[in-house]
């Protein structure tokens, strides 16, 4: 985490520098007031009492201002340090296969990026300021102490092991609470996530009351470990008051046979005494937290480290690429997803040419859609080869690779935003006219224009004022507006009725005849009039031709069609 706060190590130093004259301010006013007592106060010399009392009012501005400035430098170097490392935390997520997101769990990484950064950030802002503070409170205390008597340092100095044994005891038993803490809140948050991106499903089938008590299990497992923290941390500070509130009843004592002795000792002392114990507690109090506050963000640390520094499943290549042509061509793939234990492709060999408009069909779990994930890399495959143009898109650059592609999820998403700024995310440069174009390739442009505000028609979030149909024409229009030589839809076309889907195609066509197309598809009439249809059975191709030659030699093909008239 070092590294994050170097930027910043001017407003690291400025902060303890002013936090020194604030905590000087502190130690000097009980030494000045012991001399009101004893030069003023007891010897009624009003002069003494106002030159010193204007002089603490001072000093108390100054220290004042101090403060001020060392919580100034303070925030400006945690909230940056924050600002820093939320950015690079979000990059590395947006960068994150399917694979390693399916590992950590969305809740997870909204815990991470969110609550783990903020305790951090607060551990940075306690290491500019409160270490500072409470070290020089607690060494200058009792260096004060022992200038007023080496007795009263003493009695501080006994009670000192006794502090630090509570404190090493109890932060080491509540280390490792931390961290189930963090990932009882990580279980909270994959139930909200989960549960609010399927809302439509938990009230169509009235599982309120069950989600309802899914959430209480979770959060009841999180506030039960998080009370099992705080109840042991809750011994800590009155063990250490005790002891300290123990050494001012020694000095107390002490300092009072002392005077009755006849020894050189006075009431200010005394009282200075007292004040200088209590500044100790405080220090020693204040460090307290500190260590707890650092206990839990090392355990923050701990998992922010983890996601950012997840090795890359992913790794890019380096390879110059081709001239793009949109030629796609795999060789012998076999694919299994991690975990899996069993292939969900079995030696596929397919060639698809520029300009071509493959089909692909198949049963349900026959691979039609891993196939097509395999293209823009969301996976690697376990053997063989998958080549764009001729190289293998292990070589691309990601970015590179993925620039060649526009893929149609089978799931639209869509995002609170405008209808046309949703398009836009095809190509951030593209002109109205090139939008509109794109929707009226896409069947889009009709309903849109009659929707109140046109192109500018805010979408709710995850696009639930828009119907299924609506939903794909606009992820639709998004990927044709991308230009990109090779397009893929992957059951992209499902919510459309035929009469909307075959004009879409025809549109289709007439707009892109160079660009190599694939679709998967449940429905014949999706894919008939495709140059080729490759039908998958059991992760094998099972045939592949035009649609009569399919109908002519696959048995197949034909059950799909017998089943579909």
């Amino acid at each position: 985490m070092l590294k994050y706060l170097k930027k910043y190590w001017l407003f690291c130093l400025l902060a303890p520098l002013f936090m020194v004259g604030e905590i000087a301010m502190d130690l000097i006013q009980p030494d000045m007031m012991a001399t009101i007592v004893d030069e003023g106060v007891l010897k009624s010399n009003m002069d003494v009492v106002l030159k010193e009392g204007i002089r603490m009012i001072l000093l108390v501005l100054f220290g004042g201002l101090s403060g001020v400035m060392c919580g100034v430098f303070a925030n400006l170097a945690s909230q940056q340090f924050g600002n820093d490392l939320r950015k690079d935390l979000f990059a590395k997520i947006m960068n994150l296969s399917f694979e390693q997101t399916d590992q950590f769990s969305t809740g997870s990484l909204i815990t991470r990026l969110v609550n783990d950064t903020t305790q951090i950030q607060q551990m940075v802002t306690l290491s500019v300021r409160g270490v500072v503070r409470s070290s020089i409170m607690f060494a200058g205390g009792i260096f004060m102490l022992y200038l007023q008597s080496p007795r009263f340092a003493l009695i501080a100095a006994c009670g000192l092991p006794f502090i630090l044994l509570f404190v090493v005891f109890f932060l080491k038993k509540a280390t490792p609470m931390f961290t189930a803490v963090q990932q009882k809140l990580d279980g909270v948050n994959n139930c909200v996530q989960e549960t609010l991106a399927g809302a439509r499903v938990v009230k169509a089938y009235v599982r309120e009351e069950h989600e309802l008590s899914r959430f209480d299990a979770a959060n009841d497992a999180l506030c039960s470990t998080s009370l099992r923290v705080q109840a042991l941390l809750a011994f800590m500070t009155p063990c250490m008051n005790i002891v300290l509130n123990l050494c001012i009843v020694t000095i107390l004592y002490v300092g009072g046979c002392t005077m009755r002795a006849g020894e050189d000792m006075t009431s200010g002392q005394i009282m200075a005494a007292i004040t200088y114990m209590s500044m100790i507690l405080h220090g020693v109090t204040f460090m307290a937290n500190i260590f707890q506050t650092f206990t839990r963000a090392r355990a923050s640390v701990s998992r922010v480290n983890e996601a950012l520094h997840c090795g890359d499943s992913l790794p890019d290549g380096s390879a110059k690429p081709p001239e793009a042509q949109g030629e796609v061509e795999l060789r012998h793939v076999t694919f299994a997803y991690p975990g899996g234990s069993q292939n969900v492709l079995e030696d596929i060999s397919l060639t698809i040419h520029r300009g071509e408009t493959l089909g692909i069909i198949g049963a349900t779990g026959s691979g039609k859609s891993t196939l097509v994930s395999l293209i823009p890399r969301f996976y690697d495959a376990a053997e063989g080869e998958v080549l764009i143009d001729g190289m293998n898109v292990k070589e691309y650059s990601l970015k590179q690779l993925r620039e060649r592609i526009a893929i149609v999820m089978q799931r639209a998403e869509l995002y609170s935003r405008p209808i046309e700024a949703n398009i836009r995310w095809g190509r951030d440069n593209a002109s109205p006219w090139e939008i509109k174009h794109a929707a009226r390739v896409a069947q889009a442009d009709d309903f849109i224009c009659c929707t109140k505000d046109g192109y500018y028609t805010l979408v709710t979030e995850g696009g639930h004022s828009l119907s299924g149909g609506q939903k794909q024409r606009i992820s639709i229009a998004r990927a044709i507006l991308k230009d990109a030589e090779i397009l893929i839809f992957d059951d992209t076309t499902n919510a459309l009725d035929l009469q909307t889907e075959s004009r879409l195609y025809q549109a289709l066509e007439q707009s892109c005849p160079g660009t190599t197309k694939i679709i998967v598809a449940q429905r014949i009439a999706s894919i008939r009039n495709a140059d080729r249809i490759a039908v998958l059975d059991g992760g094998r191709i099972a045939a592949c031709g035009t649609h009569e030659k399919l109908l002519a030699s696959s048995a197949i093909y034909r059950d799909i069609c017998d089943s579909q008239q």
